[in-house]
Protein backbone atom coordinates (compact mmCIF):
# COMPACT_ATOMS: atom_id res chain seq x y z
CA UNK A 1 0.00 0.00 0.00
CA UNK A 2 2.91 2.49 1.08
CA UNK A 3 4.60 1.70 -2.53
CA UNK A 4 1.22 1.68 -4.39
CA UNK A 5 0.04 5.41 -3.13
CA UNK A 6 3.79 6.92 -2.36
CA UNK A 7 2.15 7.62 1.45
CA UNK A 8 4.91 8.67 2.66
CA UNK A 9 6.35 10.74 0.09
CA UNK A 10 2.72 12.48 0.18
CA UNK A 11 3.38 13.37 4.15
CA UNK A 12 0.23 10.56 4.59
CA UNK A 13 -0.94 7.70 6.99
CA UNK A 14 -3.02 5.09 6.32
CA UNK A 15 -4.95 5.98 9.02
CA UNK A 16 -4.85 9.80 8.10
CA UNK A 17 -6.31 8.73 4.46
CA UNK A 18 -9.26 6.57 6.02
CA UNK A 19 -10.12 9.50 8.10
CA UNK A 20 -9.85 11.87 5.16
CA UNK A 21 -12.25 9.38 3.11
CA UNK A 22 -14.79 9.18 5.80
CA UNK A 23 -14.56 12.58 5.80
CA UNK A 24 -15.12 13.48 2.25
CA UNK A 25 -17.86 10.77 1.86
CA UNK A 26 -20.14 12.12 4.57
CA UNK A 27 -19.48 15.70 3.35
CA UNK A 28 -20.86 14.87 0.15
CA UNK A 29 -23.33 11.82 1.06
CA UNK A 30 -26.33 14.17 0.57
CA UNK A 31 -26.01 13.30 -3.47
CA UNK A 32 -27.33 10.28 -2.82
CA UNK A 33 -30.57 11.20 -1.89
CA UNK A 34 -30.91 14.15 -3.67
CA UNK A 35 -29.78 12.80 -7.48
CA UNK A 36 -32.84 10.44 -7.28
CA UNK A 37 -34.97 12.86 -6.11
CA UNK A 38 -34.20 15.21 -9.18
CA UNK A 39 -33.70 12.78 -11.78
CA UNK A 40 -36.60 10.50 -11.28
CA UNK A 41 -39.04 13.36 -12.34
CA UNK A 42 -37.83 12.99 -15.84
CA UNK A 43 -39.89 9.55 -15.21
CA UNK A 44 -36.95 7.33 -14.97
CA UNK A 45 -37.08 4.73 -12.19
CA UNK A 46 -35.84 6.21 -8.48
CA UNK A 47 -34.38 3.06 -8.36
CA UNK A 48 -32.59 2.84 -11.29
CA UNK A 49 -30.78 6.42 -10.66
CA UNK A 50 -30.21 5.47 -7.14
CA UNK A 51 -27.95 2.76 -7.60
CA UNK A 52 -26.60 4.31 -11.38
CA UNK A 53 -25.66 7.36 -9.08
CA UNK A 54 -23.55 4.62 -6.94
CA UNK A 55 -22.11 2.67 -9.91
CA UNK A 56 -20.68 6.14 -11.57
CA UNK A 57 -19.35 7.34 -8.16
CA UNK A 58 -17.69 3.86 -7.29
CA UNK A 59 -16.39 3.83 -10.81
CA UNK A 60 -14.59 7.30 -11.03
CA UNK A 61 -13.39 7.59 -7.48
CA UNK A 62 -11.76 4.61 -7.98
CA UNK A 63 -9.91 5.57 -11.47
CA UNK A 64 -9.18 8.59 -10.06
CA UNK A 65 -7.91 6.83 -6.73
CA UNK A 66 -5.94 3.77 -8.41
CA UNK A 67 -5.10 5.58 -11.68
CA UNK A 68 -3.87 9.32 -10.62
CA UNK A 69 -3.51 8.70 -7.00
CA UNK A 70 -5.07 11.64 -5.82
CA UNK A 71 -7.66 12.36 -2.96
CA UNK A 72 -10.79 13.59 -5.32
CA UNK A 73 -14.00 11.76 -5.00
CA UNK A 74 -16.80 11.87 -7.63
CA UNK A 75 -20.51 11.62 -8.01
CA UNK A 76 -23.32 13.01 -10.34
CA UNK A 77 -22.76 16.64 -10.14
CA UNK A 78 -24.85 19.43 -8.67
CA UNK A 79 -26.55 21.74 -11.08
CA UNK A 80 -25.68 19.51 -14.36
CA UNK A 81 -28.91 16.82 -12.49
CA UNK A 82 -30.90 19.97 -12.42
CA UNK A 83 -30.03 21.28 -16.14
CA UNK A 84 -30.65 17.38 -16.91
CA UNK A 85 -34.30 17.68 -15.47
CA UNK A 86 -35.83 20.90 -15.34
CA UNK A 87 -34.15 22.42 -18.77
CA UNK A 88 -33.09 19.28 -20.96
CA UNK A 89 -36.21 17.48 -20.46
CA UNK A 90 -38.56 19.84 -19.30
CA UNK A 91 -37.94 22.82 -21.14
CA UNK A 92 -36.44 21.55 -24.48
CA UNK A 93 -38.70 18.26 -24.68
CA UNK A 94 -36.34 15.41 -25.10
CA UNK A 95 -36.85 12.46 -23.17
CA UNK A 96 -34.38 11.38 -20.40
CA UNK A 97 -33.25 8.64 -22.52
CA UNK A 98 -32.14 10.77 -25.22
CA UNK A 99 -30.62 13.09 -22.57
CA UNK A 100 -28.73 10.35 -21.40
CA UNK A 101 -27.45 9.96 -24.67
CA UNK A 102 -26.10 13.47 -24.48
CA UNK A 103 -24.30 12.93 -21.55
CA UNK A 104 -22.66 9.95 -22.90
CA UNK A 105 -21.66 11.83 -25.76
CA UNK A 106 -20.33 14.34 -23.19
CA UNK A 107 -18.17 12.27 -21.65
CA UNK A 108 -16.78 10.93 -24.83
CA UNK A 109 -16.37 13.96 -25.99
CA UNK A 110 -14.27 15.51 -22.52
CA UNK A 111 -12.59 11.81 -23.27
CA UNK A 112 -11.14 13.28 -26.54
CA UNK A 113 -10.38 16.68 -24.79
CA UNK A 114 -8.30 15.07 -22.69
CA UNK A 115 -6.25 13.23 -24.74
CA UNK A 116 -5.53 15.97 -27.35
CA UNK A 117 -4.46 19.66 -27.44
CA UNK A 118 -8.37 20.22 -28.05
CA UNK A 119 -8.27 21.25 -24.29
CA UNK A 120 -5.89 23.80 -24.06
CA UNK A 121 -7.76 25.79 -27.20
CA UNK A 122 -10.96 25.67 -25.22
CA UNK A 123 -9.63 26.36 -21.78
CA UNK A 124 -7.90 29.67 -23.30
CA UNK A 125 -10.35 30.56 -25.10
CA UNK A 126 -12.72 31.45 -22.05
CA UNK A 127 -11.70 34.55 -19.83
CA UNK A 128 -11.36 33.78 -16.43
CA UNK A 129 -13.75 35.81 -15.70
CA UNK A 130 -16.82 33.73 -17.24
CA UNK A 131 -15.29 30.44 -16.29
CA UNK A 132 -15.88 32.36 -12.89
CA UNK A 133 -19.45 33.64 -14.37
CA UNK A 134 -20.38 29.92 -14.88
CA UNK A 135 -19.49 28.44 -11.53
CA UNK A 136 -21.36 30.80 -9.75
CA UNK A 137 -24.12 30.92 -12.10
CA UNK A 138 -24.35 27.30 -11.46
CA UNK A 139 -24.64 28.01 -7.84
CA UNK A 140 -27.97 30.46 -7.90
CA UNK A 141 -29.35 27.43 -10.29
CA UNK A 142 -29.05 25.32 -7.98
CA UNK A 143 -30.25 27.14 -5.14
CA UNK A 144 -32.61 28.10 -6.77
CA UNK A 145 -34.18 24.65 -7.80
CA UNK A 146 -34.19 23.87 -3.82
CA UNK A 147 -36.30 26.73 -3.17
CA UNK A 148 -38.91 25.47 -5.79
CA UNK A 149 -39.19 21.64 -4.98
CA UNK A 150 -40.84 22.73 -2.07
CA UNK A 151 -42.67 26.00 -3.08
CA UNK A 152 -40.58 28.78 -1.38
CA UNK A 153 -41.47 30.59 -4.82
CA UNK A 154 -44.82 31.26 -6.06
CA UNK A 155 -46.18 32.61 -9.27
CA UNK A 156 -49.51 33.56 -9.40
CA UNK A 157 -50.74 34.00 -12.94
CA UNK A 158 -52.25 36.91 -14.35
CA UNK A 159 -56.01 37.43 -13.21
CA UNK A 160 -57.42 37.58 -16.55
CA UNK A 161 -55.42 35.31 -18.94
CA UNK A 162 -54.53 32.48 -16.02
CA UNK A 163 -51.17 32.24 -17.90
CA UNK A 164 -48.04 31.71 -16.78
CA UNK A 165 -46.32 34.17 -19.13
CA UNK A 166 -46.83 37.36 -16.99
CA UNK A 167 -47.05 35.64 -13.88
CA UNK A 168 -46.49 37.65 -10.33
CA UNK A 169 -43.52 35.81 -8.35
CA UNK A 170 -43.42 36.13 -4.53
CA UNK A 171 -42.57 34.80 -1.60
CA UNK A 172 -45.23 31.70 -0.69
CA UNK A 173 -47.13 32.22 2.74
CA UNK A 174 -45.73 29.71 5.56
CA UNK A 175 -48.86 27.93 6.17
CA UNK A 176 -47.89 24.42 5.03
CA UNK A 177 -45.73 21.74 6.90
CA UNK A 178 -43.59 21.05 3.80
CA UNK A 179 -42.52 24.91 4.22
CA UNK A 180 -41.61 24.31 7.82
CA UNK A 181 -39.76 21.11 7.32
CA UNK A 182 -37.91 22.99 4.57
CA UNK A 183 -37.30 25.84 7.38
CA UNK A 184 -36.34 23.36 9.93
CA UNK A 185 -34.00 21.70 6.75
CA UNK A 186 -32.32 25.27 5.77
CA UNK A 187 -31.65 26.50 9.45
CA UNK A 188 -29.89 23.10 10.54
CA UNK A 189 -27.64 23.44 6.89
CA UNK A 190 -26.96 26.88 8.09
CA UNK A 191 -25.37 26.03 11.17
CA UNK A 192 -24.01 22.67 10.44
CA UNK A 193 -21.78 24.17 7.61
CA UNK A 194 -21.27 27.75 9.92
CA UNK A 195 -19.83 25.54 12.43
CA UNK A 196 -17.69 23.31 10.16
CA UNK A 197 -19.60 20.18 11.35
CA UNK A 198 -18.17 17.08 9.83
CA UNK A 199 -20.70 15.78 7.31
CA UNK A 200 -23.18 18.44 8.39
CA UNK A 201 -25.30 18.72 5.10
CA UNK A 202 -25.70 14.86 5.09
CA UNK A 203 -26.89 15.01 9.13
CA UNK A 204 -29.26 17.84 8.28
CA UNK A 205 -30.86 15.81 5.83
CA UNK A 206 -31.26 12.93 8.87
CA UNK A 207 -32.06 15.62 11.08
CA UNK A 208 -34.64 16.97 8.80
CA UNK A 209 -35.96 13.55 7.63
CA UNK A 210 -36.90 12.82 11.11
CA UNK A 211 -38.44 15.73 11.86
CA UNK A 212 -40.94 15.89 8.92
CA UNK A 213 -42.89 12.44 10.68
CA UNK A 214 -44.67 14.31 12.91
CA UNK A 215 -45.79 16.83 10.24
CA UNK A 216 -46.59 13.78 8.08
CA UNK A 217 -43.68 15.04 4.82
CA UNK A 218 -41.62 11.45 5.64
CA UNK A 219 -43.63 8.77 5.40
CA UNK A 220 -42.28 4.94 4.36
CA UNK A 221 -45.46 4.86 1.81
CA UNK A 222 -43.54 5.73 -1.05
CA UNK A 223 -40.30 3.94 0.28
CA UNK A 224 -38.16 1.67 -2.50
CA UNK A 225 -37.06 -1.84 -0.51
CA UNK A 226 -33.58 -3.38 -1.38
CA UNK A 227 -34.92 -5.84 -4.29
CA UNK A 228 -37.25 -3.32 -5.99
CA UNK A 229 -33.97 -0.71 -6.55
CA UNK A 230 -31.66 -3.23 -7.74
CA UNK A 231 -34.75 -4.47 -10.44
CA UNK A 232 -34.73 -1.20 -11.27
CA UNK A 233 -31.28 -1.30 -12.46
CA UNK A 234 -31.82 -2.88 -16.24
CA UNK A 235 -34.70 -0.06 -17.10
CA UNK A 236 -32.15 2.97 -17.27
CA UNK A 237 -28.98 0.96 -17.74
CA UNK A 238 -27.70 0.58 -21.28
CA UNK A 239 -30.95 2.42 -22.10
CA UNK A 240 -28.78 4.52 -24.21
CA UNK A 241 -28.66 1.74 -26.47
CA UNK A 242 -32.62 1.21 -26.84
CA UNK A 243 -34.57 2.67 -29.35
CA UNK A 244 -35.78 5.26 -27.31
CA UNK A 245 -32.25 6.08 -27.43
CA UNK A 246 -29.72 7.21 -29.64
CA UNK A 247 -31.99 6.19 -32.59
CA UNK A 248 -34.37 8.82 -31.13
CA UNK A 249 -32.29 11.34 -30.63
CA UNK A 250 -30.99 11.86 -33.98
CA UNK A 251 -34.23 10.93 -35.82
CA UNK A 252 -35.20 14.53 -36.14
CA UNK A 253 -32.42 16.84 -38.26
CA UNK A 254 -34.20 19.81 -37.08
CA UNK A 255 -33.02 19.02 -33.77
CA UNK A 256 -29.46 18.78 -34.42
CA UNK A 257 -28.40 22.53 -33.74
CA UNK A 258 -30.08 22.51 -30.23
CA UNK A 259 -28.52 18.79 -29.79
CA UNK A 260 -24.96 19.92 -30.17
CA UNK A 261 -25.05 22.93 -28.09
CA UNK A 262 -26.48 20.80 -25.12
CA UNK A 263 -23.65 18.82 -25.38
CA UNK A 264 -21.66 21.30 -25.46
CA UNK A 265 -22.91 22.97 -22.19
CA UNK A 266 -22.88 19.79 -20.68
CA UNK A 267 -19.52 19.21 -21.56
CA UNK A 268 -18.26 23.11 -20.99
CA UNK A 269 -19.74 22.74 -17.34
CA UNK A 270 -18.81 19.43 -16.58
CA UNK A 271 -14.99 20.73 -17.30
CA UNK A 272 -14.33 23.82 -15.89
CA UNK A 273 -16.41 22.66 -12.97
CA UNK A 274 -13.77 19.93 -12.15
CA UNK A 275 -10.49 21.84 -13.39
CA UNK A 276 -11.89 24.88 -10.95
CA UNK A 277 -11.89 22.15 -7.74
CA UNK A 278 -8.43 20.76 -8.63
CA UNK A 279 -6.74 24.14 -9.24
CA UNK A 280 -8.37 25.58 -6.45
CA UNK A 281 -7.58 22.90 -4.08
CA UNK A 282 -4.91 21.39 -5.27
CA UNK A 283 -2.36 24.35 -5.77
CA UNK A 284 -2.98 25.40 -1.85
CA UNK A 285 -2.14 21.64 -1.08
CA UNK A 286 0.60 20.87 -3.05
CA UNK A 287 -1.26 17.69 -4.70
CA UNK A 288 -1.25 19.51 -8.22
CA UNK A 289 1.90 21.68 -8.78
CA UNK A 290 2.56 24.59 -11.26
CA UNK A 291 4.02 22.12 -13.77
CA UNK A 292 0.97 19.73 -13.54
CA UNK A 293 -1.21 23.02 -14.45
CA UNK A 294 1.15 24.21 -17.07
CA UNK A 295 1.43 20.25 -18.64
CA UNK A 296 -2.21 20.49 -18.51
CA UNK A 297 -2.38 23.37 -21.26
CA UNK A 298 0.54 22.59 -23.48
CA UNK A 299 1.32 19.07 -23.19
CA UNK A 300 -1.00 16.13 -24.56
CA UNK A 301 -1.79 12.27 -23.20
CA UNK A 302 -1.39 11.38 -19.25
CA UNK A 303 1.30 13.75 -19.02
CA UNK A 304 0.55 15.16 -15.09
CA UNK A 305 -1.84 14.03 -12.43
CA UNK A 306 -4.14 16.45 -13.30
CA UNK A 307 -4.32 14.83 -17.24
CA UNK A 308 -4.79 11.39 -15.30
CA UNK A 309 -7.44 12.91 -13.02
CA UNK A 310 -9.17 14.78 -15.70
CA UNK A 311 -9.49 11.37 -17.92
CA UNK A 312 -11.18 9.62 -14.85
CA UNK A 313 -13.67 12.19 -14.71
CA UNK A 314 -14.62 11.97 -17.97
CA UNK A 315 -14.27 7.78 -18.21
CA UNK A 316 -17.46 8.34 -14.50
CA UNK A 317 -19.25 10.69 -17.05
CA UNK A 318 -19.91 7.87 -19.71
CA UNK A 319 -19.76 5.12 -17.45
CA UNK A 320 -22.79 6.86 -15.52
CA UNK A 321 -24.34 7.50 -18.58
CA UNK A 322 -24.56 4.25 -19.57
CA UNK A 323 -25.89 3.32 -15.94
CA UNK A 324 -28.69 5.93 -15.88
CA UNK A 325 -27.58 9.38 -14.53
CA UNK A 326 -26.44 12.54 -15.45
CA UNK A 327 -22.83 13.99 -15.49
CA UNK A 328 -20.44 12.71 -12.95
CA UNK A 329 -17.96 15.13 -11.99
CA UNK A 330 -15.26 15.95 -9.30
CA UNK A 331 -16.76 17.20 -6.17
CA UNK A 332 -15.87 20.22 -4.37
CA UNK A 333 -17.03 18.57 -1.31
CA UNK A 334 -13.15 16.27 -1.51
CA UNK A 335 -11.95 19.66 0.38
CA UNK A 336 -12.87 18.48 3.05
CA UNK A 337 -11.15 15.56 2.80
CA UNK A 338 -8.18 17.16 2.10
CA UNK A 339 -8.71 19.42 4.89
CA UNK A 340 -8.90 16.23 7.02
CA UNK A 341 -5.23 14.97 5.75
CA UNK A 342 -5.99 13.05 2.52
CA UNK A 343 -3.28 13.59 0.05
CA UNK A 344 -3.76 10.51 -2.56
CA UNK A 345 -5.36 8.38 -3.46
CA UNK A 346 -5.97 5.74 -0.86
CA UNK A 347 -8.54 8.62 0.25
CA UNK A 348 -10.44 7.97 -3.33
CA UNK A 349 -10.85 4.12 -2.38
CA UNK A 350 -12.50 4.70 0.99
CA UNK A 351 -15.22 6.23 -0.38
CA UNK A 352 -15.59 4.59 -3.10
CA UNK A 353 -16.06 1.75 -0.31
CA UNK A 354 -18.52 3.81 1.31
CA UNK A 355 -20.31 4.69 -1.73
CA UNK A 356 -20.47 0.17 -1.84
CA UNK A 357 -21.85 -0.05 1.53
CA UNK A 358 -24.85 2.99 0.77
CA UNK A 359 -26.40 1.02 -1.98
CA UNK A 360 -28.19 -1.65 0.58
CA UNK A 361 -29.82 1.21 2.49
CA UNK A 362 -32.46 2.21 -0.17
CA UNK A 363 -35.28 1.49 1.76
CA UNK A 364 -34.32 4.59 4.08
CA UNK A 365 -32.82 6.76 1.61
CA UNK A 366 -35.68 6.47 -1.13
CA UNK A 367 -38.12 7.94 1.90
CA UNK A 368 -36.34 11.29 2.68
CA UNK A 369 -38.67 13.94 1.38
CA UNK A 370 -37.92 16.64 -0.89
CA UNK A 371 -38.23 19.29 2.21
CA UNK A 372 -35.71 17.67 3.63
CA UNK A 373 -32.93 18.10 0.65
CA UNK A 374 -34.21 21.72 -0.28
CA UNK A 375 -32.46 23.46 2.78
CA UNK A 376 -29.02 21.73 1.36
CA UNK A 377 -29.72 22.41 -1.84
CA UNK A 378 -29.83 25.91 -1.48
CA UNK A 379 -26.51 26.04 1.06
CA UNK A 380 -24.94 23.94 -1.65
CA UNK A 381 -25.88 26.65 -4.36
CA UNK A 382 -24.54 29.48 -1.65
CA UNK A 383 -20.88 27.38 -1.34
CA UNK A 384 -20.84 27.11 -5.54
CA UNK A 385 -21.95 30.81 -5.93
CA UNK A 386 -18.43 32.02 -4.17
CA UNK A 387 -16.72 31.82 -7.68
CA UNK A 388 -18.28 35.56 -8.08
CA UNK A 389 -16.24 36.95 -5.94
CA UNK A 390 -13.09 36.73 -8.38
CA UNK A 391 -14.96 38.77 -10.83
CA UNK A 392 -13.83 42.39 -11.00
CA UNK A 393 -17.53 43.65 -10.86
CA UNK A 394 -16.21 47.82 -10.73
CA UNK A 395 -14.75 46.70 -13.99
CA UNK A 396 -18.07 47.10 -16.43
CA UNK A 397 -16.57 45.80 -19.74
CA UNK A 398 -16.59 42.37 -17.11
CA UNK A 399 -19.28 42.74 -15.08
CA UNK A 400 -21.86 42.83 -18.10
CA UNK A 401 -20.64 39.56 -19.30
CA UNK A 402 -20.06 38.26 -15.52
CA UNK A 403 -23.79 38.89 -14.78
CA UNK A 404 -25.99 37.85 -17.93
CA UNK A 405 -23.90 34.46 -17.90
CA UNK A 406 -24.55 34.07 -13.86
CA UNK A 407 -28.46 35.24 -13.33
CA UNK A 408 -29.56 34.33 -16.60
CA UNK A 409 -28.94 30.28 -15.36
CA UNK A 410 -31.03 31.25 -12.85
CA UNK A 411 -33.75 33.00 -14.25
CA UNK A 412 -34.00 31.51 -17.53
CA UNK A 413 -33.39 28.16 -15.31
CA UNK A 414 -30.76 26.79 -17.78
CA UNK A 415 -26.83 26.58 -17.56
CA UNK A 416 -27.20 26.64 -21.38
CA UNK A 417 -28.60 29.91 -21.89
CA UNK A 418 -26.82 31.71 -19.05
CA UNK A 419 -23.56 30.39 -21.02
CA UNK A 420 -25.45 31.99 -24.20
CA UNK A 421 -25.91 35.09 -22.36
CA UNK A 422 -22.21 35.55 -20.82
CA UNK A 423 -20.76 34.29 -24.18
CA UNK A 424 -22.93 36.90 -26.54
CA UNK A 425 -22.88 39.94 -24.57
CA UNK A 426 -19.29 39.26 -24.18
CA UNK A 427 -18.74 39.28 -27.70
CA UNK A 428 -20.54 42.48 -28.11
CA UNK A 429 -18.69 44.18 -25.20
CA UNK A 430 -15.44 43.85 -26.89
CA UNK A 431 -16.92 44.76 -30.11
CA UNK A 432 -17.35 47.71 -28.76
CA UNK A 433 -14.63 48.59 -27.35
CA UNK A 434 -13.16 47.56 -30.43
CA UNK A 435 -11.58 44.47 -29.48
CA UNK A 436 -13.53 41.84 -31.09
CA UNK A 437 -10.13 40.24 -32.66
CA UNK A 438 -9.22 39.35 -29.09
CA UNK A 439 -12.12 37.37 -29.22
CA UNK A 440 -11.04 33.60 -29.82
CA UNK A 441 -13.15 31.48 -32.20
CA UNK A 442 -14.27 28.96 -30.18
CA UNK A 443 -16.32 32.07 -28.43
CA UNK A 444 -17.54 33.32 -31.90
CA UNK A 445 -18.79 30.03 -33.02
CA UNK A 446 -20.64 29.07 -30.15
CA UNK A 447 -21.91 32.36 -29.79
CA UNK A 448 -23.36 32.29 -33.44
CA UNK A 449 -24.37 28.46 -32.23
CA UNK A 450 -26.25 29.54 -29.84
CA UNK A 451 -28.18 32.83 -31.26
CA UNK A 452 -28.97 30.44 -34.45
CA UNK A 453 -30.55 28.19 -31.82
CA UNK A 454 -32.63 31.28 -30.49
CA UNK A 455 -33.61 32.35 -34.18
CA UNK A 456 -34.83 28.90 -35.13
CA UNK A 457 -37.16 28.47 -31.29
CA UNK A 458 -38.38 31.36 -32.07
CA UNK A 459 -39.19 30.37 -36.06
CA UNK A 460 -40.24 27.00 -35.13
CA UNK A 461 -42.64 27.93 -32.16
Amino acid sequence: MEKFFHLKENGTTVSTEILAGLTTFFAMAYIIVVNPQILSQTGMPWGGVFLATIIAAIAGTLVMGLFANVPYAQAAGMGLNAFFTYTVCFGLGFTWQQTLCMVFLCGIINIIITVTKIRKMIIKSIPPMLQHAIGGGIGLFVAYVGMLNVDLITFTPDAETTAAVGATPGLATFDKPVLWVFLIGLVLAIAFTVLKVKGGLLLAIAITTVAGIPFGVTTMADSVSISETFSQLPQTFGAIFSAEGFPALFSDPAKLPLVIVTIFAFSMSDTFDTIGTFIGTGRRTGIFSEDDEKSLESGHGFSSKMDKALFADSIATSIGAICGTSNTTTYVESAAGIGAGGRTGLTSVVVAACFAVSAFLSPIISAVPSAATAGVLVIVGCMMASSLKEIDWSEISEAIPAFFAAVFMAFSYSISYGIAGGFITYCIVMSCKGKAKDVHPVIWTVAALFILDFVLQAVLV
